[in-house]
């Protein structure tokens, strides 16, 4: 009997990770009802991070933050022992924003520091920040204040909310914040490499993600320097190499907070991966389906479909991709996946907003599949 581990990422837009991983199912057994599929849909540290968790050995508990927009907001944490997995999009994302009004300027990481108190309240030992999907472009500032930082006006008073709240910003003491986490392992589980600032930093890559107009980026990118520069100037000596590093960008500058609070970045992908006990699953396969809804560069420097199928290589285990769409020419993707599959080669229609026709488009990728290659697979291993 083949055996088939269908682990994709979520089509953003359009499927979660599971509905993904589903469909795919569907048209497998279809084609051949007599393989074995398993299923596993994992994380990269955006969204569904909470759920892929779970998915694993992690049980939910739900806590009650202040949103990006300062709105009571009810997320879900997972939580493992004394290990707890925030996942920032839940807390202060863009799915978070009362009636999907962008604040691109104003939206605050407040409510990740209170999950996170939360979680040190329940005596974590080990903090999980899932980074990404934010509506927020504070630099964590936030999540610091949470946390009892003192980032005050020239009258002493707290500076605003948001990105434009570091216009504002006269006076730093991280002291309170750092003492917080003080034997705490607080991990950055991210797959953004983006600095802090500049042309490859957060507001300019992001911003307009989230709203910002080029004049707001401007701004965000000219509040969040004025806070590097701060921090600098009050004895942080880390300050200015921390908004250099890989991922001090990520969630709107929340990996910055987060470096400057003594967190580790990790590959969100790889972390979930590890998490979820994926190696065991590669070897006991004959083939891996995965997948994303846009398989581009961005995918090459290690999101999740190249992730799998770089543990999968080291088991002998071929990759098979199915995207919504696919960027890359097939010299870019042969050194990772034996096939790629693409929804838009399939459909004229719009299927990244219609999740009905991705499901099925989906299901027809997974026949596909099991026709080309379940055969294959079993004359290539004497099964």
């Amino acid at each position: 009997m083949v055996s088939v581990l269908v682990a994709p990422d979520k089509f953003k837009g359009s499927l979660s990770a599971d509905e993904v991983a589903r469909a795919l199912e569907h048209g497998l057994l279809d084609a051949a009802p007599h393989a074995r599929v398993r299923r596993l849909a994992p994380a990269d540290g955006g969204e569904g991070s909470v759920a892929a968790a779970c998915a694993g050995r992690f049980r939910s508990e739900k806590v009650s933050v202040t949103g990006p927009a300062g709105q009571p907001v009810t997320a879900e944490v997972a939580v493992h022992g004394r290990t707890v997995l925030i996942e920032a999009a839940a807390v202060c994302g863009l799915g978070v924003l009362p009636g999907g009004r962008t604040a691109p300027l104003t939206a605050t990481s407040r409510g990740l520091g209170q999950a996170v108190r939360y979680a040190l309240a329940g005596g974590a030992d080990t903090i999980i920040l899932a980074l990404g999907g934010v509506a927020t472009t504070d630099g964590g500032a936030g999540l610091l204040q949470s946390l009892g930082a003192v980032l005050a006006r020239d009258d002493g008073t707290p500076i605003g909310p948001g990105g434009a709240g570091l216009a504002d910003l006269h006076t730093v003491d991280l002291v309170d914040a750092r003492a917080a986490l003080a034997g705490v392992d607080l991990v950055l589980a991210t797959d953004v490499d983006n600095p802090l600032l500049g042309p490859t930093g957060t507001a300019a890559v992001y911003g307009p993600q989230k709203g910002a107009s080029p004049g707001d980026v401007r701004e965000l990118d000219g509040a969040l320097a004025g806070f590097v520069g701060r921090l600098a100037a009050a004895g942080n000596d880390e300050a200015v190499r921390d908004a250099d590093a890989p991922g001090a960008g990520a969630a709107g500058g929340l990996g910055y907070a987060g470096l400057l609070l003594g967190g580790k970045v990790r590959s969100g992908a790889d972390y979930f991966l590890t998490l979820l006990g994926a190696d065991d699953l590669l070897a006991g396969s004959d083939f891996v389906v995965t997948g994303e809804g846009s398989l581009d560069e961005q995918s090459l420097s290690g999101k999740l479909p190249v992730a799998l199928a770089r543990r999968a290589r080291r088991l002998g285990v071929a990759v098979h991709a199915v995207a919504g769409r696919c960027t890359l020419p097939a010299a870019r993707t042969a050194a990772h996946f034996r096939s790629v599959q693409a929804l838009t080669d399939l459909t004229d229609q719009d299927c990244a907003r219609d999740s009905a026709l991705s499901a099925r488009l989906l299901a027809q990728c997974g026949r596909t599949l099991a026709d080309r290659w379940i055969g294959r697979e079993r004359t290539e291993t004497g099964r």
